[in-house]
């Protein structure tokens, strides 16, 4: 099976993706951050560097979605290749950081990638406001996300938004700004919950839940 966990910067994928993994056996897959040749220039001159880093993305995430669809282990990845077309390059496109010309040819190259691409079984759509988010990278601090405006952050979660209302597969939502699964035993068990009753049958499956306040 492939689970994705989709959400904004900040909004906790990597911390339910290790929690995840470590309860079910699944085998993780992150993103490449940390050894990102172009992250940093990125944050730092996003005009100059919107096209180089969403190409880099999408081979990465073509290479994952490839390695995945042969695997026999089941595989819980951190974003999906859906995102950086779906979200991340319009928005520099919107916001004038990406050009008319280079965003067409972005566009092509994921158009064709898809001919050859399955859905996940399963997709966690980790919901968050700003403000968590802006907590929630301040937080862990790494410098090169200090430059990062709210302005930029509010483009993604509309579009995020967007592309949820319109979602054809398998979802969970999670409401991250109420739902603590990181110290709250309770309610990543409510997650997990929901998980088991999705992917195995455990309770009636309905095409979307959303996991959010009512868990207090």
């Amino acid at each position: 099976m492939h689970i994705a966990i989709a959400g904004n910067i900040g909004s906790g994928k990597t911390t339910l993706t290790n929690m995840l993994a470590r309860h079910y056996g699944w085998t993780p897959r992150f993103e490449s951050v940390e050894f990102n040749p172009y992250l940093e220039d990125f944050y730092a001159d996003m005009s100059r560097w919107s096209f180089n880093l969403q190409i880099y993305f999408l081979n990465k995430r073509f290479k994952d979605v490839v390695d995945i669809s042969k695997s026999i282990e089941t595989i819980i990845q951190v974003r999906t290749i859906y995102e950086d077309a779906r979200i991340f390059a319009p928005n520099l496109h919107e916001q004038g950081n990406m050009s008319d010309r280079d965003f067409q040819n972005y566009c092509d190259l994921f158009d064709l990638m898809m001919s050859l691409v399955k859905m996940p079984d399963l997709l966690i759509y980790l919901r968050s406001t700003i403000p968590n988010l802006v907590a929630q990278i301040q937080k862990r601090g790494r410098e090169y996300e200090a430059s990062i405006r709210i302005d930029y952050l509010q483009g993604l979660n509309d579009k995020y938004e967007r592309w949820i209302a319109d979602y054809k597969g398998k979802i969970l939502i999670v409401d991250a700004d109420h739902v603590k699964f990181e110290n709250n035993p309770k309610d990543f068990q409510f997650i997990t919950n929901q998980i088991d009753a999705e992917l195995f049958g455990l309770f009636p499956f309905e095409q979307e839940k959303q996991i959010g306040k009512e868990v207090k």
